[in-house]
């Protein structure tokens, strides 16, 4: 296990690998540096000496500027480095270089092909209510269904949310939207929609309870449901093209080996699916301020450059209007696990999305139309970011952490860690342990494998932790006022 590294040519800090004593030498890239103070894990130290005012660089970007004179082998974070971003930005599309992720051999998993030709890697019957005061109803018609489950459904799931009554404008259209994806997601073999829902469905696959309008609404449900859990458990696995899945990405409780095991091995697993004709979301979009230049230069046209500076200034225009610093971010936790600004933070985060050109970028509930890199305007909240991953179509997301959570998504929720520590104290929430990459020395490229085959096997039925627990979240992205 090494001690450092180093992440890119052009860095003037390392990152500790472990926690490294005050004065430790380390041989950095031919050059001797002692450490001048204790560096915990994931944190970093300096290797070039830094002037006050200049900037501090790692993943070969700038992460801020110095607050002091911060010498060879001293810890670098928030009482001597601070964010150097500004509010709203112009930008220039400057595309070369970036060129889109070579096809390799299909890849493929055993899946449920739906009628309208999307595929599902579960074969769930879901009860969605669009408006939160029938939330208990829609528990007690889960708790029935499931004891009446036939063989071929693999569960019955209640989707409760406070939403849909007393919302505005933007806030009503966002629950509407989202529901609708619910409503109309291939991980859904069937769906009860308690009160009303204006749209094209299969009846035999989407039903509808009005429970004012009905004497006994948990015997009509009962019999709604049976005809449903009928309809699914016709469904059965078949051999599908990888080129079919949908996988969101996501992180939250991010440490200091964010960037180096975690996001890293789902970036490289984000280029091997596009390879294969698949298509990854990459979400959280005030987690990309301060990297957002990026995947602004690897968007495959103008059209798409703009949309991308749309997305970014719009975030950050939502924030200035509700009073909030636009770069009030990271949080304590991540500060605790060694990320010190938000372009540290961000830098990290979008390494997840591997290399490969953004064919499309998609406004709040929208759903996906175009193969490959998609970047998906939501916030950075786990739940709400995730759930809207699953309504723009992902049938299963990966989540990284450096901390841990329990929380699970609408789809199957890979936990990822970023560190073997907490692999080890939570084996029964985490999904992967990417934190091998640091402890075992364990190439990236093959944890990047390990993940591809690990996605397969979740989209061809295995149970991820979150599952296993019986946790099925969803959250709405609240904006406005509720009257």
């Amino acid at each position: 296990m090494q001690d450092f590294i180093k992440i890119n040519k052009d860095d003037n800090v390392a990152v500790a690998l472990k926690p490294i004593a005050k004065g430790t030498t380390l041989n950095v890239a031919g050059i001797d540096v002692t450490t001048v103070e204790d560096i915990p894990q994931g944190h970093k130290f300096v290797i070039k000496a830094i002037k006050n005012g200049d900037p501090v660089i790692k993943y070969g970007f700038r992460i801020g500027f110095a607050q002091a004179d911060i010498p060879v082998g001293a810890w670098v974070h928030t009482h001597n480095l601070k964010t150097g971003l500004g509010e709203l930005l112009e930008y220039t599309y400057e595309p070369e270089g970036h060129k889109d992720v070579e096809p390799t051999e299909p890849a493929y998993f055993d899946g449920y092909m739906r009628e309208n030709g999307k595929v599902g890697v579960r074969n769930e019957v879901w009860i969605v209510p669009t408006v939160g005061c029938v939330n208990s109803i829609a528990r007690a018609i889960e708790a029935t269904a499931r004891a009446n489950k036939p063989e071929g459904v693999d569960e019955v799931v209640a989707f409760t949310h406070p939403y849909g009554c007393s919302q505005t404008t933007e806030d009503q259209e966002n629950t509407r939207k989202i529901l609708a994806d619910l409503i109309n997601h291939p991980n859904a073999g069937a769906v009860l929609v308690l009160k009303d829902y204006i749209g094209e469905v299969n009846p035999d696959r989407v039903k509808f309870l009005q429970v004012q309008d009905v004497e006994n609404e948990q015997e009509e449900a009962e019999k709604l449901m049976n005809e449903l859990m009928a309809y699914a458990a016709t469904f059965k696995r078949e051999k599908v093209n990888a080129k079919e899945l949908i996988i969101g990405m996501k992180c939250g409780g991010s440490d200091g080996l964010s960037g180096i095991t975690a996001n890293p091995t789902v970036g490289l697993f984000s280029d091997m699916l596009v390879s294969k004709g698949g298509t990854t979301i990459l979400t959280e979009v005030p987690e990309m301020f301060g990297a957002e230049t990026i995947l602004m230069n690897r968007c495959a046209n103008k059209e798409l450059f703009e949309k991308t500076v749309h997305l970014i200034n719009d975030f950050k225009e939502y924030f200035i209007k509700n009073g909030q610093e636009i770069y009030e971010n990271p949080s304590p936790g991540n500060k605790d696990g060694g990320i010190t600004t938000l372009e540290d933070k961000s830098l990290g985060c979008t390494q997840k999305s591997g290399s490969s050109l953004v064919k499309g970028v998609l406004a709040y509930a929208e759903p996906v139309n175009t193969k490959g890199l998609n970047l998906l305007s939501a916030p950075g909240n786990d739940l709400v970011a995730a759930t809207a991953c699953a309504a723009s179509g992902a049938q299963m997301v990966l989540f990284t952490t450096g901390r841990g959570t329990p929380f699970a998504s609408p789809v199957p929720t890979v936990k990822i860690a970023t560190n073997s520590r907490l692999a080890g104290n939570k084996g029964n929430w985490i999904d992967f342990n990417a934190g091998r990459i640091v402890t075992d020395d364990l190439p990236l490229e093959d944890a990047a494998k390990e993940l591809f085959q690990l996605v397969l096997d979740v989209a061809s039925g295995k149970k991820v932790k979150a599952e296993i627990a019986g946790f099925h979240d969803l959250a709405i992205f609240k904006q406005g006022v509720t009257l």
